[in-house]
């Protein structure tokens, strides 16, 4: 008899589909009656799938009372209450690497918009303006700036790698040191003072909530920019709002949000800041990759009681 999987969500149709072919698939976003769902068919369910962005509805695990094992899709696992998992003895799987090039990829990306005003300059062509107007105003050169990476994990160092040959000199921030030539700070708010570009690649959770705050933007000062592709909740977003608001800081490059998708819309009235709609890891490659490795864990699990790419 096949295993019983509950996905949250479509994560890919082709893998989707995989996934029903080799077990007893429930989609969660096509049933009409979810509890009457689980009140018949909860107990048979051993092995979920969820993605980074979606996590776990609140209570839904009390009502798998054989869940085994969540196979996530994304590499931060924030929204899953890990510790309610350990407790339950339930194993969790992420997808983490396959989407590093490409985060990091948007990190630099952003960081080139921001401060080139890549936006502001499309819609100055497209516009009519250059013709109309001139030339527009000038912007700010990344090369010789400092870049102070908040994270040096995987993606924060996939980022300080590619951003080598653009010239900036690099130093960053994090629970420990690591074993690279770049500058180490232990402090947020000394590592602001000192950079001119905050790039932040942590994860999120409880322990990074909010840590890039008023007193780090003041830090940071008028002429600094901050670059988001972390978690929107590392950032406190009203803090942010009013640095650029109030000309504390000179601009930003946000892909991640608060409360995305429904964004907070003053972001939207800055010329000086950059939006993309957390989609860093959003190319057909990346998200293929992530998706096979979904199939590959629940597969693993199923086979030999393992995980590829455990969390816990």
């Amino acid at each position: 008899m096949s295993r019983s999987v509950l996905a949250l969500l479509d994560v890919r149709p082709a893998y989707t589909e995989m996934l029903a072919q080799k077990y007893d698939l429930h989609r969660w976003d096509q049933l009409d009656d979810k509890q009457a769902f689980l009140n018949q068919t909860g107990k048979d369910i051993t092995a979920l799938v969820t993605s980074a962005g979606f996590g776990l509805p609140d209570g839904l695990i009390d009502d798998l009372p054989n869940l085994e094992v969540i196979t996530s899709f994304g590499v931060g696992y924030d929204s899953i209450d890990i510790e309610a998992c350990r407790r339950r003895g339930i194993r969790v799987s992420n997808t983490p690497d396959v989407l590093t090039d490409d985060v990091a990829d948007t990190g630099i990306m952003l960081m080139h918009a921001t401060l080139r005003r890549i936006v502001v300059g499309d819609h100055w062509a497209r516009s009519g303006q250059w013709a109309e107007k001139g030339p527009m105003a000038l912007t700010r050169s990344v090369r010789g700036k400092k870049l102070g990476i908040v994270g040096l994990g995987r993606i924060g160092q996939g980022i300080a790698s590619r951003a080598e040959p653009s010239g900036v000199e690099i130093g960053y921030f994090g629970r420990s040191p690591k074993q690279v030539d770049y500058r180490y700070f232990d402090d947020l708010v000394t590592l602001a003072q000192w950079a001119d570009i905050l790039m932040v690649a942590c994860p999120g959770g409880d322990a990074t909530k909010g840590i890039v705050n008023a007193p780090v933007l003041s830090a940071l000062g008028k002429d600094g920019y901050v670059v988001n592709i972390a978690r929107g909740s590392v950032i406190d977003e009203p803090a942010l709002i009013d640095a650029l608001r109030n000309g504390v800081i000179a601009g930003a490059g946000l892909d991640v949000f608060y409360n995305e998708p429904n964004m907070d819309r003053a972001f939207a009235d800055f010329e000086n800041v950059v939006l993309y709609p957390h989609s860093a890891s959003g190319t057909v490659e990346t998200r293929d990759a992530m998706a096979q490795l979904v199939v590959d864990n629940l597969d693993a699990w199923d086979q030999r009681g393992e995980l590829v790419t455990p969390v816990i």
